[in-house]
């Protein structure tokens, strides 16, 4: 099924770098045609971030034609034919028509066809096996535009059998309804999803974290949490436990949508999570970092005293970041009453914290040598203590009271 479009008043809804990308590769290669992502964000109106295009050509035909004509092509998934060209700085994955030979709910086996509409039938969604070619026609199989206008999120085909071709879908089936979807999706979907569930136990933890994570940074995730946990897929992904009144009332307190700072609302266990979903070193620290500094007894847990909730701010900045310490304030203020003393406390601190200056410990090992001590593992030892002291007073003693509470723990250490 096809359907003529308006292209040029589509093409003018994107940026002029991405129009000029389009220029250049539909001269070289006049067959391919937007897939996907970009022919749906089109159609609803939305701004589009990636260009991909398919093709009724082998990965090889398209790379010898793109490197002729003088464009990088660079062969980023030759087994799943796709090549990425980069027009002055900006991607395209051209990908090769493909059917499926064989699927294992992880990996298909594919091979490449010149049937647009058997490339359509594999796909996910029906508002994701959309083409526009650029004479302007709309090639739509399975109702997409329809669909979208409706806000519907339904499978190509038999839902049963798009998961079992690949669990992710189940995932992706959240992300999509959350973003394009309007009211209930429908009963016999989610029953599918809810009896598929168990399959994503045999995903790699790195599709599903990255999957999760991008349905952690939706404006509005709730719903769609809310929605996995009753169909069982949140026990599945998240065995170590969910608290989802806890990110409940952290989306009440109106947050930006920040995945990390979610993570540690909604998981029971933050490092025994970090560890089997392999998080990056960095998502790592700053996921255990909000989760215990916001934490009902962490280090925010005394903040009703305003002078004396600065001092302790100031004090974990000298191990935490900003970025960790406000989303550890959002943390703190949604496991309390809105009005309480320490919530309206978590308000003001997040206020001042973006003019607080990361405090420096004004004592070095130089200091320590010039009143006379042997460097060591004691002088090291001796100076930590000093920097406690000084954290557990705010950060605000300077120099000279860092030299003197040294002096005075010499002379009074056996």
């Amino acid at each position: 099924m096809s359907q003529v479009s308006q292209l040029p008043s589509l093409v003018q809804r994107l940026s002029a770098r991405q129009r000029a990308l389009l220029t250049v590769l539909w001269r070289i290669l006049p067959e391919a045609r937007l897939v996907g992502g970009v022919v749906r964000d089109l159609l609803a109106g939305r701004q589009v971030a990636d260009i991909d295009m398919a093709i009724p050509l082998a990965p090889e035909q398209v790379m010898a034609r793109l490197r002729a004509a003088g464009v990088v092509a660079v062969p980023t998934g030759l087994a799943h034919g796709t090549i990425t060209a980069v027009v002055d700085g900006l991607p395209c994955e051209i990908t090769t028509l493909r059917r499926d030979l064989q699927t294992d709910g992880r990996h298909a086996v594919v091979a490449w066809t010149d049937d647009w509409q058997l490339d359509a039938a594999r796909r996910d969604f029906t508002i994701n096996a959309l083409f526009l070619d650029q004479a302007g026609t709309l090639y739509d199989w399975f109702g997409g535009q329809a669909d979208l206008r409706a806000g519907r999120v339904r499978f190509v085909g038999d839902a049963q059998s798009r998961i079992e071709e690949d669990a992710l879908r189940i995932l992706r089936f959240f992300r999509f309804q959350a973003r394009y979807g309007t009211g209930e999706p429908a009963p016999d979907t989610v029953a599918v999803i809810s009896r598929g569930a168990a399959l994503l136990a045999g995903l790699s933890v790195e599709r599903v974290w990255s999957e999760l994570k991008q349905i952690l940074a939706l404006p509005q995730v709730v719903p769609a949490v809310r929605l996995m946990a009753q169909t069982g897929v949140m026990t599945v992904i998240m065995p170590e436990g969910v608290t989802l009144p806890r990110l409940e009332a952290l989306e009440a307190c109106q947050p930006p949508p920040d995945p990390l700072l979610r993570l540690a609302a909604l998981t029971q266990a933050p490092a025994a999570l970090a560890t089997r979903l392999k998080l990056s070193k960095a998502e790592t620290g700053r996921l255990r970092c909000i989760a215990r500094t916001g934490a009902p007894d962490g280090p925010l847990a005394w903040l009703e005293d305003d002078q004396h909730a600065e001092n302790v701010l100031r004090s974990l900045l000298v191990d935490a970041s900003h970025d960790c310490l406000l989303a550890a304030l959002w943390l703190c203020q949604a496991q309390n009453p809105p009005q309480s003393a320490r919530a309206q406390a978590c308000i003001h601190l997040r206020q001042r914290l973006s003019g607080l200056d990361v405090p420096v410990f004004p004592l070095a090992g130089r200091d320590a040598l010039a009143m006379g001590m042997a460097p060591g593992p004691a002088m090291g030892r001796l100076i930590a203590q000093v920097r406690q002291w000084w954290q557990q007073g705010g950060c605000t003693a300077s120099a000279e009271a860092c030299r003197a509470e040294l002096a005075r723990i010499l002379h009074t250490e056996p």
